[in-house]
């Protein structure tokens, strides 16, 4: 594989003044993106502040686009200061030398106006070709100012990199509070960067384990009820409800595609099974069997199935079985403890967590368990979860001592690795799909 080059991003042979739509239909890039060595260069792009009636209002959202797209490590923006006096304007042809000579690849003009919706305008430019990439108008409810700058950083991402953007997503997690030894875990929702944080649970009692429907509209969690672990659903900020009645512990939940059902955990008398039931409370039905413990399950995307945990050979690897249950095959083989497996929405990766030699690591494998490619290598480091796209996955690492938890995310290359910035600890990430509404 040879390493990407900056010019590999650019989606050429457009032409220009073409309007296109590409959030949800993005166009298939120059080439893949590979990454290899320490060889690839982020793609220089420019976004100079938005235009518009609201100069402060346009410097906002432009800010917030040049902070998703360098996040992601595939882009390298210019800084306020080298675009100095310089306004976005959608309905001039930009002077493509004067950019050329920033060493700038791609330049993004754009406008925003505040109304009955946001709405923004916005042009995307090859500066080598001298055209256009993309051009389109998009919109948000009007309290939702940083979601403009979310979908917009998605058409951008999309027009240039080939693929869905993620920017556009939230994240259920843990928020967690107070001292060590006595510290209060809440259920809470926020952007995937780290934004517009909400509390969805009291902290009564203690909670873990989310998970989120693809849609936004259902959450699953692992809240203590009487000292034992009981499997929760709710509508997002909604009363919650047992999942199931009589079971002596319920944990680890996960959503299936459609949303309609949850696999999760029973354990009695020390045994551990996977079961799986409907979000209306229907029967359960047990998928595993066995003197073993069998838990963390998570869907394939298209629902058929389920990659799990389990200590069947000795001790906690990998297995992957039919979403009706039945034989399971195993797929992990390195040394160490695996656990937290999460299936990538594309469905070609198995993220993981293992312990190993001491530290905790964050790995990905293909569904056959071939491919394996540790990421993250740490004191503590676990739980990851995938970026709608499956390009990038978060986690959580706990430095230890005194402190507490924090969310952080990698590329799947096992570069770009960053903190998200909270104002609270948190664990426990899981990342839904991008909203369509």
């Amino acid at each position: 594989m040879h390493p990407i080059t900056r010019r590999h991003l650019l989606k050429l042979g457009l032409a220009s003044g073409a309007l296109l739509a590409a959030a949800n239909s993005p166009a298939e890039a120059l080439v893949n993106i590979v990454v290899s060595g320490g060889n690839f260069t982020p793609l220089p792009i420019a976004i100079p502040d938005f235009g518009g009636s609201d100069p402060s209002f346009g410097q906002q959202i432009a800010q917030i686009v040049r902070d998703n797209l360098s996040r992601s490590g595939l882009f390298a923006p210019l800084s306020p200061d080298q675009m100095a006096g310089i306004v976005g304007d959608v309905n001039t042809t930009p002077a493509f030398a004067d950019w050329r000579g920033k060493n700038v690849d791609a330049l993004v003009m754009g406008t925003v106006e505040r109304g009955g919706q946001i709405q923004s305008s916005v042009r995307v430019w090859d500066t080598a070709a001298a055209q256009q990439v993309v051009g389109n108008s998009y919109n948000a409810d009007p309290q939702s100012e940083r979601r403009i700058a979310h979908i917009v950083s998605d058409a951008i991402y999309a027009s240039l990199a080939g693929d869905s953007g993620y920017f556009d997503s939230q994240v259920v997690f843990i928020a967690e509070s107070g001292p060590k030894a006595n510290r209060r875990k809440q259920l809470a929702i926020m952007d995937q960067d780290g934004a517009n944080v909400q509390i969805l649970s009291s902290g009564s009692s203690l909670t873990i384990g989310p998970a989120v429907t693809r849609n936004y509209s259902m959450v699953a969690y692992t809240s203590y009820d009487a000292d034992n672990p009981q499997v929760f659903v709710a509508q997002v900020g909604g009363k919650a409800k047992k999942l199931i009645n009589n079971a002596p512990m319920s944990f680890a939940p996960e959503f299936s595609p459609d949303g309609g059902t949850v696999a999760f955990s029973v354990s009695n008398g020390g045994v551990t099974n996977i079961y799986a039931a409907g979000v209306n409370g229907s029967k359960p039905v047990q998928l595993t069997s066995g003197a073993e413990i069998d838990t963390a399950p998570s869907y394939s995307p298209d629902g058929s199935r389920i990659v799990f945990e389990s200590d069947r050979g000795g001790q906690p690897q990998l297995y992957v079985m039919s979403a009706s249950g039945g034989g399971a095959q195993r797929i992990s083989y390195g040394q160490g403890i695996y656990s937290t497996p999460v299936w990538s929405p594309k469905g070609d990766l198995i993220a993981y967590t293992r312990q190993s030699g001491g530290n905790f690591q964050i790995g990905t494998m293909k569904p056959d368990g071939s491919g394996e490619r540790i990421l993250v290598d740490s004191f503590h480091a676990e739980g990851p979860s995938f970026c709608p796209n499956g390009r990038v996955i978060m986690f959580f690492r706990d430095p230890g001592g005194d402190s507490g938890p924090g969310l952080w995310t990698v590329d799947i290359w096992g570069r770009n690795e960053q903190q998200i910035k909270m104002n609270t600890y948190a664990s426990d990430p899981n990342w839904g799909a991008l909203r369509t509404s």
